[in-house]
């Protein structure tokens, strides 16, 4: 792990490979950290491809940043972090909120974006209800803390039968979870609430693309991957069997597979 302060926060982040092709970066969701990337870091930079992940502000090991955290700032941290290493341009790619923040950066940023990555995520801004119902988790969580809502989701956040069969990945999911600053994971959820809709963003991207999704995510159903898929031009759209809303951890050779096909290494 190495440390970064940008845009006046401490971000922590793993730097690895140092293939010759344009690096990789991978935005972790919500409430996770990098550590949710590990199987597609350790698969791209075997296979020669430079891998850039962040702990965004609020998460894991970076600088906890309360208030609201709008996902433009998230996003700028991003690039602020790959100025920091020297890197102009980038393949992004993000699941769930971490996708929504790579739509904010190809938005911000789309001369930097050589190819995108979007798992399990969807492009719409909230509904008035849905506004309400993040405000009130971001009050709950900061009031409560992680463990009562980490336990109440872990069987969304994978597939229910997931959380037997693969106990080892829906360990990793609650350590990450409980393990999550409540006053980060607060600030992003009243940050996101407020988040545009990003179907212009989707439709105007000329960039290669990879759309993943679990065929059992109940959050970001493959119908939102199918209606992705359509709007961006060329994408590839691949649909992982037997896993809910994090394909990477409950499927990662088939998530590794589609990953690196798509970066033009062997998989």
């Amino acid at each position: 792990m190495a440390t970064a302060v940008v845009n006046g926060v401490t971000l922590a982040y793993d730097d690895e490979g140092d293939g010759p092709g344009t690096p990789l970066v991978l935005v972790h969701g919500h409430p996770f950290d990098r550590s949710m990337w590990a199987p597609q870091a350790a698969a791209a930079a075997a296979a020669g491809r430079r891998v850039i992940v962040p702990d965004l502000r609020g998460y894991g090991a970076s600088e906890v940043v309360p208030g609201v955290t709008p996902l433009e700032t998230f996003a700028r941290d991003v690039a602020a972090l790959l100025d920091h290493l020297g890197v102009p341009e980038a393949v992004v790619g993000g699941l769930s909120m971490g996708g929504q923040i790579v739509m904010e950066f190809q938005r911000l940023f789309p001369a930097r974006v050589t190819g995108l990555v979007l798992a399990d995520t969807f492009p719409g801004a909230d509904t008035e209800e849905g506004r309400r119902a993040r405000e009130a988790m971001a009050q709950r969580l900061a009031a409560e803390g992680m463990s009562g809502y980490a336990d109440e989701v872990l069987d969304r956040m994978i597939a229910p039968r997931n959380v037997t069969a693969l106990p080892q990945v829906a360990a990793h999911v609650l350590r990450m979870m409980r393990g999550t600053s409540p006053e980060g994971a607060a600030a992003a959820l009243r940050g996101r609430a407020r988040r545009p809709d990003y179907g212009a963003v989707l439709a105007a991207v000329g960039v290669p693309t990879l759309i993943v999704v679990g065929r059992d995510d109940v959050y970001t159903p493959v119908a939102e991957a199918e209606a992705m898929h359509a709007a961006v031009r060329g994408s590839r759209l691949v649909v992982v069997e037997g896993a809910g809303h994090l394909p990477n951890l409950e499927r990662p050779e088939e998530f590794n597979d589609a990953l690196l096909r798509f970066l033009g290494a062997p998989g």
